[in-house]
């Protein structure tokens, strides 16, 4: 009994001795990785003005990251109302990804990005938009396509005020009509 008790104890000593090893360099990656400090799942955040609603925004999930690069990213995609007078609809942007950066006063949608700009019935496509919160400005300087019944617009960028005001198609290149008949 004494001879299996001695057993367990060297067991355990050597396994203590040999488990207390830190490779130096896969801490210093372990630290260098930046962790979340918030997450939310279903969001629904809406931003009033006078107590009037000026935009809403929908998101799966929200992940926001403090230093030492501050940003909030929407690894699920975004769905953005932007509201007119009357709580009336605007626009809407929706994204597959998006990220915020705040220190740049940036907020950048990418992925099967569509623009609906209800005044016009104008419906935009695009990969890439960036909304410039200081200036305030929306802009693409990528291939855009925008649809308006049978009306289809191409070209080579997109840029709006951020209240949707005047939302033009940078460097047209070309439209084309069709009749359903």
């Amino acid at each position: 009994m004494q001879y299996k008790g001695s057993i367990i104890l060297s067991l355990t000593a050597v396994l203590c001795l040999t488990s207390c090893r830190n490779d130096m360099k896969e801490v210093q990656q372990f630290a260098q990785q930046t962790f979340p400090a918030q997450s939310i799942t279903d969001a629904l955040i809406t931003q009033t003005e006078s107590g009037v609603s000026q935009l809403t925004l929908e998101a799966p999930q929200i992940v926001m990251f403090n230093a030492p690069n501050e940003r909030t990213v929407y690894p699920k995609g975004i769905f953005l109302k932007v509201h007119g007078s009357h709580d009336s609809l605007k626009a809407t942007i929706q994204a597959g990804y998006a990220i915020s950066i705040e220190s740049k006063h940036l907020m950048e949608a990418r992925d099967s990005v569509v623009v609906i700009d209800y005044s016009t019935g104008d419906t935009s496509y695009l990969q890439h938009i960036v909304w410039n919160t200081n200036k305030g400005i929306i802009y693409s300087n990528h291939p855009v396509r925008s649809v308006n019944g049978s009306r289809v617009t191409y070209g080579d960028g997109f840029l709006s005020d951020e209240n949707f005001t005047d939302p033009q198609i940078v460097r047209q290149r070309g439209t084309i009509e069709w009749n359903d008949q």
